[in-house]
């Protein structure tokens, strides 16, 4: 594989239906980066999590997992928002949040049993929240749909959710191991940082997956 030299222009980057998990990484870092403070608000509901989870137990933290699934949910409508075509219908917001809703309540449970079972939840299900808004769909239509998506190339489509989950479990993880040294209360402020900054790219990224899929439908 050759790489362009320095001063030469990059490979042009592969339609939806042909993009790899990669691209579609690269792609949600450049949206996210080109739309930061609008996408920055994303992460007030893993800061909220992080907040009320310190010093309980995994028990504890699952249940407030669930208590949180509401907010959690309302913001990966809005993040189907922003990199919508056109401004949704209030219907389509709507169905869009209750589809999420039903896709988040096995995710606690499937999140303590093994991470990947949480994932692949959301890669074969949780395009329904995107599809509601982009395609105007009602509930029951949206989830259809969204298994419909998630079938399309579930090796993309898990792999997409599970590299973005990748990304940002190692970004905050970084940030961590440089406080290593630093008190609890400072480590604590870490992990609220992190999760305000990084978080949002879990997001946008399942949003433009939608859109991987559904290009992968269509052909």
């Amino acid at each position: 594989m050759s790489y362009p030299r320095a001063g030469e222009p990059r490979p042009a980057a592969l339609p939806p239906g042909q993009r790899t998990v990669g691209q579609l990484i690269a792609e949600s870092i450049r949206v996210y980066g080109a739309r930061f403070w609008a996408t920055l608000p994303l992460g007030l509901p893993f800061v909220g999590l992080d907040v009320a989870s310190f010093h309980h137990s995994v028990g504890v933290q699952t249940l407030l997992l669930w208590a949180f699934g509401p907010l959690l949910t309302a913001a990966y409508v809005y993040a189907c928002t922003l990199t919508a075509a056109e401004r949704p219908a209030r219907r389509a917001l709507v169905s869009a949040y209750l589809a999420g809703l039903v896709v988040f309540v096995p995710f606690p449970v499937l999140l303590r049993l093994y991470v990947l079972p949480g994932l692949a939840l959301f890669g074969l299900l949780g395009l329904a929240v995107p599809a509601a808004v982009a395609e105007h769909l009602g509930v029951r239509a949206a989830l259809r749909r969204g298994w419909q998506l998630g079938r399309a190339d579930v090796v993309h489509a898990i792999g997409g959710m599970a590299t973005l989950a990748l990304v940002y479990g190692v970004s905050r993880y970084a940030l961590l191991v440089l406080l290593h040294t630093q008190g609890s209360q400072a480590q604590n402020v870490a992990v609220v940082l992190a999760d305000l900054v990084l978080s949002p790219l879990l997001f946008i990224g399942a949003t433009l997956l939608y859109v991987d899929q559904a290009a992968r439908v269509a052909a």
